[in-house]
């Protein structure tokens, strides 16, 4: 297997909680993932990506992390791990995991040795603790809010029990962010490398990777926004700094046989500069979230498409592609969102007031996976989207476990309507969110015997991929089309056309049909669908 397989590759996410639950408790594990991998291998997927497994508390579903060096005993041990590790190999599936720079828990040894230790200590410069304004620091010490709703700072009570300090959280309280200018910050993550990668793991998921660093001083926000247009720097998002620490984690990480590798969450507005994350010497590659947050639309996405080549082919990085991840609605659910005008990609963004067509959603998800599949470079998987799970969008309020509900006022739903485990033979009572009725019809089991279902798509889809010469990393040209389609040539004699609109389409002169999400019709392609063709 080539050393550059991230260039090509298809990565399937594993959200441990949600993926299989091994021992019965209606939670995920490491067991639950090892008795899947022969279904994982089926499916056709080179690398998994598992979210954080490590200790925690799970006050934001692992990430909040005490320690990297051990295992989550809900999800299982490190025998676990290691030999899960070892049968993915044999499998030739490759394992990426979590890191979480930017924060770690509130119960991490640092943590609790800085909060014991008072004011002016070594120990609170491995965080970022500030004195409050006001007349008695009763204020934080600036106007920046927290990602999950109200204040970015909390205040301690003292040692003596008086109140103290305040410390920074970019999401929840029990999340104190990482000083990175301080050494052992450095240290402490190249170690949590280290670790993992002597123990086989292939690379790693880095979280939050836009952040880490803050800017001196901690400026107030004021109306400095998070957006393409905006030319003022940001206090908290992308600093020119961060690029130092990745160059460090890729000597590192290029220090092994095979080299390991990193794909960065890295939620940047101006492709510019997300294409520096992933230049010869840093990152391998970032996720793609223009194209995640697109409306079904071909010009915006031709648009994205554009921008995303262009932008890695200066750097010589490959673009990657995603449609859903652990923390955006589930994209059949967007997509059923009849008139989709504007990008979006959580659940509190989607239009109340917008019609609503179930079955546009999942054809335009079928289609949307060719689309995807067929482009340049690598994409990524959400567990569940091989089935056409949609967005739980009614759970109880009394189940809703994200951060985000509490935090936001009980306004914002969060994130869990994607995080509902998936349905293997049916509807599990014991699951840790409850699977409404319905999610009966998407269970493996049923999708295993109906050959025109999603999963069986998916499958059909990444071995044609897999198999056919043009497809992964390499040449890519577009195609004249009316403005409703996208049509582009992949190397030597592979054409992908995607239908958005809701007239018959002719199809290119063509050889074969390689795959179609829905059937042709007399020839032409449907509406909301996509078809891959030998030249």
């Amino acid at each position: 297997m080539s050393n550059e397989w991230w260039r090509h590759a298809v990565i399937y996410q594993v959200y441990i909680r949600s993926f299989a639950d091994g021992d019965g408790d209606g939670l995920g594990d490491i067991e639950g993932i090892r008795s899947r991998l022969p279904y994982l291998a089926e499916l056709g997927i080179d690398a998994i990506w598992i979210n954080p497994w490590y200790p925690s508390p799970q006050a934001d579903a692992g990430y909040d992390v005490i320690t990297y060096t051990d295992i989550e005993p809900r999800f299982g041990s490190m025998a676990e791990a290691e030999a899960m590790i070892t049968e993915a190999h044999a499998a030739g599936i490759r394992v990426l995991l979590d890191i979480v720079p930017n924060h770690s828990s509130h119960l991490h040894p640092w943590f609790q040795a800085a909060l014991a230790a008072g004011p002016g200590s070594p120990e609170r410069d491995r965080f970022i603790f500030r004195d409050g304004a006001g007349e008695r620091g009763e204020l934080p010490p600036n106007d920046w809010p927290s990602c999950f709703g109200g204040s970015a700072w909390t205040r301690v009570t003292e040692p003596d029990g008086v109140p103290g300090q305040w410390y920074l959280h970019l999401f929840a309280p029990e999340q104190p962010d990482r000083n990175w200018h301080h050494p052992d910050t450095h240290a402490d993550y190249e170690a949590a490398l280290r670790f993992w990668f002597d123990r086989g793991v292939d690379g790693f998921r880095i979280d939050v990777a836009h952040s880490l660093f803050k800017a001196d001083g901690l400026p107030d926000l004021g109306d400095v926004v998070y957006e393409a247009h905006e030319t003022r720097p940001h206090p908290f998002w992308d600093p020119d700094d961060v690029h130092e620490v990745y160059r460090s984690w890729r000597r590192i990480a290029d220090s092994y046989d095979p080299p390991r590798v990193f794909v960065a969450e890295a939620w940047v507005p101006q492709p510019a500069r997300l294409a520096r994350y992933v230049r010869a010497d840093e990152l391998h590659t970032t996720f793609n979230f223009d194209f995640l947050r697109s409306p079904w639309a071909a010009p915006h996405l031709r648009g994205v498409i554009d921008a995303t080549i262009a932008e890695h082919a200066l750097v010589g990085a490959p673009p990657t592609w995603v449609l859903s991840n652990h923390d955006v609605a589930r994209h059949v659910s967007r997509f059923a969102r009849v008139q989709q005008t504007h990008a979006q990609h959580q659940l509190k963004d989607l239009d109340a007031e917008v019609e609503v067509d179930p079955d546009l959603g999942y054809r335009r998800a079928r289609a949307a996976l060719l689309l995807m599949a067929a482009l340049p470079g690598s994409c990524y998987v959400y567990q569940g989207e091989e089935l056409g799970l949609p967005e739980v969008e009614d759970l109880p309020p009394e189940v809703l476990q994200d951060p985000s509900w509490a935090r936001s006022g009980f306004t914002d739903p969060g994130r869990d309507g994607c995080r509902v485990p998936v349905p293997w033979t049916g509807v599990d009572a014991k699951a840790w969110l409850p699977q409404p009725e319905w999610f009966a019809q998407f269970a493996v089991e049923v999708e295993e015997r109906d050959r025109s279902s999603m999963l069986w798509l998916y499958r059909d889809a990444l071995r044609i991929r897999r198999d056919t010469t043009g497809f992964g990393d390499g040449p890519f040209e577009w195609l004249p089309t009316d403005s409703d389609v996208l049509a582009f040539r992949r190397g030597a004699g592979v054409i992908c056309v995607v239908n958005f609109g809701a007239r018959l389409q002719p199809l290119p002169p063509h050889r074969a049909v390689l795959l179609a999400s829905s059937p042709l019709v007399d020839g032409r392609l449907a509406g909301d669908a996509a078809v891959w063709l030998s030249e």
